[in-house]
């Protein structure tokens, strides 16, 4: 339990500062000169460099020692995102976004390795909840640090990324001597076979979804006169999205994996759209965000503890494909959104992405309850 509570503050802290990002992405293009594509490169890069690239993070946490890659990343990630303030140009903001991408990417995998191995089968789904709860309660804390800091002051946070990597390093063992489990080369490729392909498919579209929300929010807000709201706006969806994922997770080792993925889905869609044509000035529009962030991410915990189940001997890789590669398919997928933001609105593109789980709902009808539970 000692692992799970250090691992899910460090979770907590490198998570903050990758949400560091979103939030002053006005500010960015405003001081850059740049449009809304450009500074959704910024947004892709973090996503290919930390996400996407983990699986590769994934299988080097398999076959090495994951307690120095746990206790690397969040200080790797607080040197880069902590330091996007005092970046003078557009190109060194780009150089520390992927500094930070790098430490992000490297975390996720170790971290989540050791947190299913201390877990039983039954408590599974709520320990990788409780872990992915830290993740995004660091995405409340983040909106709001930039809130109450600003763009200048963000390196000040990052003596508490070097504070999270050491924690992690003399909190966890080391797993030099289960070199001789770990999977053979060859057998990688069966990961990504199988039930495990639809279901990363649809955690991109789902991801999809929130990444575009939460990089265009404040660009709906602004225009609409709103920008205070931006930080409260985000914390409050990340909050409750944290608590979300930890009733989706407590409820997936009770009702099955499959049923939460589902129910989460049919729920987000209405929900999501309504938010997205609400504004700060109605009473509702907070309860909203309180809702669609608990109910769209009561899925993210189920999903990693279902790829965990269905590759029971690459649980680093398989937790990586989920975490990582998803999301950050979808960030890079997000310039896209970006685009079409720029041509239409980003009002109108939010909805385009929120559509997205139309297709997604299709592909979990799909997936068999994992058996290795």
């Amino acid at each position: 339990m000692g692992i799970l509570v250090v691992l899910t503050t460090a979770h907590l802290i490198n998570d903050s500062y990758t949400a560091l990002l979103t939030p002053i992405l006005p500010v960015l293009r405003t001081t850059f000169g740049v449009s809304i594509g450009q500074t959704a490169i910024l947004v892709a890069v973090s996503a290919f460099v930390g996400s996407v690239l983990q699986p590769a993070f994934g299988v080097l946490a398999d076959r090495s020692d994951r307690r120095l890659l746990a206790a690397l990343g969040p200080a790797l990630c607080g040197v880069g995102m902590s330091m996007l303030g005092l970046a003078p140009t557009f190109a060194v903001a780009l150089l520390l976004v992927t500094v930070g991408g790098v430490g992000s990417g490297i975390f996720h995998p170790a971290a989540i390795a050791y947190v299913h191995r201390g877990a039983s089968a039954r408590r599974r789904g709520l320990f990788a909840s409780l872990f992915s709860a830290g993740g995004t309660a660091g995405q409340a804390i983040g909106p709001l640090t930039v809130t109450v800091l600003g763009m200048g002051r963000l390196h000040w946070t990052l003596p508490l990324g070097f504070l999270a990597g050491l924690a992690s390093w003399f909190m966890t063992p080391t797993t030099r001597e289960l070199a001789h489990l770990r999977p053979k080369w060859n057998s990688y490729g069966a990961v990504f076979r199988g039930p495990i392909r639809l279901l990363w498919a649809a955690s991109v579209l789902r991801s999809l979804c929130t990444v575009s929300y939460m990089s265009l929010l404040g660009f709906t807000l602004s225009s609409h006169g709103f920008a205070a709201h931006i930080g409260p706006s985000l914390a409050v969806y990340s909050i409750f999205a944290a608590g979300g994922g930890i009733v989706g997770g407590f409820a997936s080792d009770r009702m099955g994996r499959i049923a939460v993925l589902r129910s989460s889905i049919v729920l987000s869609i209405p929900l999501f759209v309504v938010l997205v044509y609400s504004t700060p000035a109605g009473w509702w529009y907070y309860p909203l965000t309180a809702i669609v962030g608990a109910v769209v991410n009561a899925n993210t915990p189920v999903a990693i503890v279902t790829a965990q189940e269905y590759a029971p001997g690459h649980v680093a890789t398989a937790s990586a494909l989920m975490m990582g590669f998803a999301w950050g398919t979808s960030g890079v997928l997000f310039m896209v959104i970006g685009a079409l933001a720029d041509v239409t609105s980003p009002r109108i593109a939010m909805v385009m992405a929120i559509l997205l789980l139309l297709p997604a709902l299709w592909l979990t009808v799909r997936l068999p309850e994992p058996t290795d539970r």
